[in-house]
């Protein structure tokens, strides 16, 4: 059995290694009309196993860059175009910067973490103290969805510092409200989300 990795490297994969095997029989093709025949063909299978490429108003010109490209431009043609060695650009494009989004605590989600730095780089006023209070509530509900047999309200206090660089805490005086209290209210919330999909669905029939 022949294994991937023991086969020669594919410069470019979208159109399969028997693509590559026809143009190693091109190339081989002492007649040149042979030989443009052959790779006209050639241009038509890729089109044909890539079909995506067509969308490209200059796709024809793509086909023709990416077989000299994967001939190694050793295939001695008639080419209808210029033919291009920047091989980058017949192929590969650049690649896209994502931003970071690693997330610390995967169970309060990216946008609750946003609203905690947003809150961090506010004045301290008591608007803030009111956010952050509003937040720790938040932090509760989302835990309960994660895990609903044990929370530790003292260690959502911990990690909303943890995540706020130490910025945000809670006052000795803020109470968590009881678990059954955020688990009736999140219960209640989806019940009236069903009942107006289920309205939506009636109004359509």
């Amino acid at each position: 059995m022949e294994y991937n990795t023991q086969r020669e490297h594919l410069d470019i994969t979208d159109y399969g290694r028997n693509v590559y095997k026809l143009i190693d029989y091109a190339k081989t093709l002492a007649d040149r009309d042979q030989r443009n025949t052959m790779a006209n063909t050639i241009i038509n299978t890729m089109a044909l196993v890539n079909p995506k490429i067509k969308d490209r108003a200059d796709y024809r010109r793509i086909l023709w860059d990416h077989l000299m490209l994967m001939a190694d431009y050793q295939l001695d043609v008639d080419c209808p175009y210029p033919v291009s060695r920047d091989e980058s650009a017949a192929h590969k494009p650049h690649r896209l910067q994502y931003a970071d989004n690693a997330i610390t605590f995967r169970h309060y989600g990216r946008a609750l973490e946003d609203m905690i730095h947003a809150v961090a780089d506010m004045p301290d006023t008591p608007e803030r103290m009111q956010l952050t209070e509003q937040i720790a509530h938040t932090m509760k509900r989302q835990y309960l969805q994660w895990n609903r047999d044990s929370v530790d309200d003292d260690l959502i206090r911990e990690q909303l510092e943890q995540l706020s660089g130490g910025r945000l805490s809670l006052g000795p005086e803020f109470q968590f409200r009881d678990s059954k209290i955020y688990l009736d209210a999140m219960a209640a919330a989806m019940a009236k989300k069903e009942n107006s999909s289920k309205k939506k669905k009636k109004k359509k029939k």
